[in-house]
């Protein structure tokens, strides 16, 4: 059987105590500097990679769409030329 010393029982309710405090500081400190960020970089303009990937993929379709009609022109001209 163990005899309770109040000192200790005290001592180790207040670090418990502690402890939690300490755990509930360190939660909110990483919430705030989580939300200062998303702050500062929510007022720049980034795009998400999808976004990103997509309008590559369209710039990709457009250049050879370009090179096509380029072909397709540099054709007609050169049967439109009389000789």
């Amino acid at each position: 059987m163990q005899s309770e010393n109040p000192v200790i029982a005290d001592f180790v309710k207040l670090l418990n105590s502690a402890a939690g405090t300490i755990a509930g500081m360190g939660r909110e400190a990483s919430e705030t500097a989580r939300e200062k960020a998303k702050e500062v970089f929510g007022g720049m303009d980034f795009v998400s990679r999808e976004e990103f990937d997509a309008v590559k993929d369209l710039a990709s379709s457009a250049r050879e769409e370009v090179e096509t009609l380029k072909a397709r022109i540099a054709a007609l001209e050169a049967a439109a030329k009389p000789e």
